[in-house]
């Protein structure tokens, strides 16, 4: 593959500004762009996004503080079962790709800090509660990460809106689903150095996102890498200091009835340094019932039919929640590393 066709697979680079200015030229072609890489790769870096750069710096830095605790500390806020999605990930402890194995990550999981008595939690809706971090980070850590999960709500909203411009439907027409109180996990990921790897391992396996959108804050080591699911290639997306590699999931593939594409991504740290990523899943409105969008209902087959096979049914979709959705696939990527674990012990006992 010569540079400039492998240049037109990897995800554009885009400027939010244009879309949020005055010059109506720029908009359109912002939007044709958009959605051209939406249909086609699922993927794009956005710059000028109107995030401070110091606290994208000081969300590095926390996420740095973390990971570098020893063990017994971040094991205290562990992730469990009863914890409702929020809590420390152990390296190894989710397997995204089917056939490869557990993931070479260390990661926590955080989100809108509900109170145990808060309705929503009393509720027992899905990924709704307290979070949980090593106390020994204190309050301070936690209001840097909470201050990051709300710039990062805010621009989630203005990226829908351009989404659903994009796709030539109203402007306002996901503000139903974003409006609401959001289904939203902020994530700090640290990957070890693996400068060699066996051949079935990853610091984060071949897999779609689950949920809406993904905005991802990467640091220059690199190693996150798109599929041209044409040739099946594994292609480096290069970090673009400051810029957010926004992907969308599996939930709006669905929504979208495939017009819009997720795509197969990977992490492969084979530097001989950690990566630490930051990334942020949005997924609106917990209790929205996902349907086709009118005007979404023939879907593009011949897309369809190159990027996921048989996967896809012919039939159309029915109607499902977005929890019900959301907590299928999660379930399935840690049953996955479960299922794993026993063999591993097993094989060399």
């Amino acid at each position: 593959m010569g540079s400039l066709e492998r240049q037109s697979k990897l995800p554009p680079i885009l400027d939010f500004s244009a879309f949020r200015g005055e010059n109506e030229v720029a908009k359109a072609e912002f939007l044709r762009a958009l959605g051209q890489a939406c249909r086609d790769k699922g993927f794009f870096q956005l710059t000028n996004h109107g995030i401070d750069p110091d606290l994208q710096r000081r969300i590095f830095a926390a996420s740095k503080e973390l990971f570098d605790l020893p063990l017994e500390e971040k094991l205290k806020a562990k992730l469990m079962p009863g914890t409702s999605g929020r809590g420390y990930e152990t390296i190894g402890g989710q397997m995204l790709e089917p056939g490869s194995a557990p993931d070479t990550k260390e990661a926590i999981y955080l989100g809108e800090d509900l109170p145990a008595d808060h309705p929503r939690v009393l509720k027992g809706e899905y990924g709704c509660g307290s979070n949980i971090y090593p106390s020994c980070l204190g309050p301070q850590w936690h209001e840097t990460c909470m201050e990051y999960f709300q710039a990062m709500d805010t621009l989630a909203r203005d990226v829908m809106r351009a989404l659903a411009a994009a796709l030539n439907i109203p402007e306002d027409y996901f503000d139903r689903f974003t409006d609401a109180e959001p289904t939203a996990t902020l994530r700090l990921v640290h990957y070890p150095p693996t400068p060699t790897t066996s051949e079935k391992e990853r610091g984060c396996g071949a897999h779609r996102d689950f949920g809406c959108i993904t905005l991802l804050l990467q640091d220059r080591v690199g190693g996150l890498q798109v599929q041209d699911e044409e040739t099946g290639e594994f292609l480096d997306v290069e970090p673009v200091p400051g810029a957010y590699v926004v992907n969308l999931g599996n939930l709006m593939a669905r929504w979208t009835n495939h017009h819009y594409t997720s795509n197969t991504h990977r992490v492969m740290n084979r530097s001989p340094t950690g990566r630490y990523s930051v990334p942020f899943f949005y997924s609106g409105n917990a209790k929205y019932t996902l349907e086709t969008i009118p005007g979404l209902e023939q879907r593009p087959q011949q897309a369809v039919a190159r990027k996921y096979g048989p996967a896809i049914p012919s039939e159309p979709y029915g109607p499902v929640s977005v929890a019900e959705f959301l907590r299928d696939q999660f379930v399935q990527s840690y049953k996955r590393a479960d299922d794993y674990r026993p063999k591993t012990v097993g094989a060399t006992a």
